[in-house]
């Protein structure tokens, strides 16, 4: 392989080294600029992210609750005879 193969190569190569590098590398340093400039954490924020969260786990509980109390009463009507005016299963005319 002569240079005036060798050269034109390394050409192109450069090339594509620079359009692919350069906006790589500014990502980079940008990125880790904005990981140095991060704000110390909040404790005020930590306080309430903490109760949110005993909120949310409260409100899960009840809504657990409902959802259990919608059962038994669906339960119920659905086993009552005559209810709401439906056949049963096993009293359905054909």
């Amino acid at each position: 392989m002569g240079p005036e193969v060798l050269v034109p190569i390394a050409f192109f190569a450069t090339v594509v080294a620079i359009v692919l590098g350069v906006p790589l590398i500014r990502a980079h340093i940008k990125r880790q600029e904005r990981m140095g400039s991060l704000p110390a954490p909040d404790p005020r924020a930590e306080e309430r992210l903490a109760r949110i969260e005993s909120a949310v786990e409260a409100i899960a509980i009840e809504v657990e609750r409902i959802s259990e109390g919608q059962r038994f009463v669906t339960k119920l009507l659905a086993e009552r005879p005559g209810a709401a005016g439906l056949p049963r299963g096993d009293e359905v005319k054909s």
